[in-house]
């Protein structure tokens, strides 16, 4: 009965830890100002761009870090980005609002934007709100002169 008791009592300071580690990591990214959260679904295929069912997003926090943003897991631990989005390598293809599934899978305020990411033209999508959005467009916009900017 003990060793019961006790093993629960670990399993739950285990559970408290790591709710605990996860709020830090956030506090962490967020520190440096420049963060916002952001839904990424990456390398979406043509057949799912047209009819979203809703799979593949992951959250996250993005962070805006000089000419790149930087994208973090909301449930990880990994102390570095997953993802790197470069100002001069983003096109932005289309906006629109989350449709069938993804009206669930998304925050309730979260508008959709397509870009294609790098040479290699990645489909990539963004679900961010309204005031993310605006920051984001003018961020891409705010590219230093020379540097190629596609936004539609």
């Amino acid at each position: 009965m003990v060793l019961a008791l006790l093993l629960c009592g670990v399993v739950v300071l285990l559970v408290i830890a790591g709710l605990f580690a996860f709020g830090v990591r956030r506090r962490l990214i967020q520190r440096s100002g420049g963060t916002f959260d952001c839904n990424l679904r990456w390398a979406v295929p043509e057949e799912e761009a047209a009819e979203p069912k809703g799979k593949g997003w992951a959250y996250g926090i993005a962070r805006y870090n000089g000419d790149r943003i930087e994208w973090f897991r909301v449930f990880s631990y990994a102390p570095r980005p997953r993802r790197h989005l470069v100002r001069g390598a983003i096109d932005v293809l289309e906006r629109r609002s989350p449709r069938g599934d993804e009206e669930q899978a998304l925050l309730s305020d979260s508008v959709v934007l397509a870009c294609a990411v790098g040479p290699e033209r990645v489909r990539v999508e963004l679900a961010l709100s309204e005031d993310a959005l605006t920051g984001f467009l003018a961020w891409l916009e705010a590219a230093p002169p020379g540097q190629r900017v596609n936004v539609a």
